[in-house]
């Protein structure tokens, strides 16, 4: 991420990163919406999100919202999306569950 944003490792850790129980985590924002990554625009195309570092993103990123604890039924996955909104959520065409696992198995 800090090469895609031209700067350095370690001010990009002093700028937008901090540590929480020992590990590395992104500055958040408190927004209408919750708390946003510091990276995350809702502002500048009304009704979308965007990543300023999209390319560049985590793992924690390209996985959302698809980690395990948000498959666990439809009713948590409906609270997930009331509670944290992500506009492709329910969007799109259902990908099966093999199809998911071999793409997983491939990054």
């Amino acid at each position: 991420m800090a090469a895609a944003l031209g700067i350095e490792t370690a001010e990009f850790y002093k700028t937008y990163a901090h540590k929480v129980d020992g590990r590395w985590s992104l500055t958040e924002h408190q927004t209408a919406d919750g708390y946003d990554c510091v990276f995350l625009d809702r502002t500048s195309a009304p009704g979308r999100a965007l990543c300023s570092v999209y390319s560049a993103r985590p793992a924690q990123c390209r996985t959302w919202p698809f980690w395990p604890e948000n498959l666990t039924s439809k009713k948590v996955w409906d609270q997930v999306k009331r509670r944290t909104p992500c506009p492709g959520m329910d969007q799109g065409k259902m990908v099966p569950l093999e199809q998911i696992r071999v793409m997983k198995e491939r990054h």
